[in-house]
Order: structure tokens, then sequence, then C-alpha cells
């Protein structure tokens, strides 16, 4: 049975596939009709084609599009003389850095250039930061994947809890931690992430109080100033906590 329905499937996605390139190559025969010029060459040896954008609507992934909006936002209310984010997507420190001196760091640290942006290694279960040092850092979509191994990290089921001990160590008294994490019902999904339990895992931060948080649904739209009753009804949510320290 489940063979038959993966054989439909595959069949199903193969007609779709034709029919975009059957769309693909009339436009690239009416590209050629139009194309009096001939400004540019136009190989076959040259063809990429995307088959998948031309929708009614830009998709985007409201996790990765949403969550370094709202940072930014809470970086600039906070208007830090200096940030610091550990293993967050490369894209809000490259942008963060053009309005606030940035140093990120992760695991696999990047080969990044850009003015006013530091990149450097460290290890999250294991920072060489003093404690209390951090007045203003950030940690966005990364605990959850910590001890899984799919960055190349040791296995270690207590990852993350390390991970946050780590960074509440070092943030500064009076300090202001943000952090992203994906929530819903709460389960595991090896090796890719975590799923916490939004109030549960706020209760990981003793000592740290609640300045807001925000959060993407599962039907990517984003509420600023969510309630923890809605995030526990996602399946995949994205919590986003603004937490300082006592």
């Amino acid at each position: 049975m489940l063979k038959r329905l993966l054989t439909r499937f595959s069949s199903i996605f193969s007609r779709k596939k034709d029919f975009r390139l059957a769309g693909f190559n009339l436009d690239y025969q009416l590209y050629q009709a139009l194309d009096k010029a001939g400004r540019f060459a136009t190989d076959p040896s040259d063809f990429f084609p995307c088959l998948d954008d031309n929708t009614t609507h830009s998709n985007f992934d409201g996790h990765y599009v949403y969550h370094p909006a709202w940072a930014a936002r809470v970086v600039k209310t906070i208007s830090p003389k200096e940030h610091v984010d550990i293993s967050s997507t490369l894209h809000f420190c490259a942008i963060l850095s053009a309005f606030t001196k940035t140093t990120f760091y992760d695991f696999r640290p990047a080969e990044i250039h850009l003015d006013n942006l530091t990149s450097l290694k460290a290890d999250l279960t294991n920072l060489h930061f003093d404690s209390g040092s951090i007045a203003c850092l950030s940690c966005m979509h990364t605990i959850e994947h910590v001890g899984l191994g799919r960055y190349g990290d040791p296995i270690d089921p207590d990852g993350d809890l390390k991970a946050i001990q780590q960074l509440m160590r070092v943030c500064a008294p009076h300090g202001d931690l943000l952090v992203v994490v994906p929530v819903g019902k709460k389960r595991i999904m090896f090796n890719a992430h975590r799923i916490y339990d939004p109030e549960e895992f706020m209760s990981y931060f003793e000592g740290f109080t609640l300045e807001n948080f925000s959060l993407v649904t599962d039907d990517n739209n984003f509420i600023y100033n969510a309630s923890f009753t809605t995030a526990a009804a996602q399946r995949y949510g994205c919590g986003c906590y603004w937490l300082k320290k006592q």
C-alpha cells in the first residue's frame, strides 16, 4: 500500500515538474522572439531553471524573517555600545553591525569580513568570557541544536541546558539577553532540533525577568507580546524571549 502511494505521489510530482519545464521552454522561446537587440547571449549551456518562484505572493520562512527583525528592534531600543551574538543567523549580525559594534561567535567560526563586525570561535557549552561581563547578548535559533551532533558538536542530551547556564553566567547584572527557540508541543526531532514548551523554557532562566515574549505562529504570522498559551498551541512556533538579568 505504502509503495503504491509513494509511486502515485512520485508520478504527481513528476507531472508538475514536467508542466513547469514546459512553461520554462515557452518563456525561453518568447524571450528569444522578443530579444531584437540581443544584448545578452542566450545559450542552453547557461540555463539555470528556477521553476518554483512563479507564485502570487513572495514566500518566506517566518522564523528567519521575523525573529531577526524582532531582535534588531530590541537592540535598537536597548541601544548598547556593543552587542555580542552567539551562533544566530549571520544575516542578523551582518545587518546589526551597520549601526552597532557587533562581535559574532560560533562553534564553526564564519569567514565574514565587514567593518564594525568581528567573527570569532566559541563553544556555547563552555564560554570563555568572564562571568557577568556581557551587557547585551543574543543567541537565537541555536540552543535547540546543542548536543544533537547536527553541526559537529558532541552528543549531549543536556547540551541545551549547559548552553543556557553559560549564557546566564556571562550576562552582566541588569544586562539583556535575547534568546529564540522553537516552541509548541514539547518534543525532540532528532537530529534537527528540540521544540520547547514556552513556559517551561522560561523556567530555565532563574534570576531573569521577561521583558518581552513574541511569537511566530505556525501560519507564518508574527505576534508581538504573545501569550505562552498561544505559543504552546503551536506545532512549530518561534518563541522570542527578551530577558533581563536581575
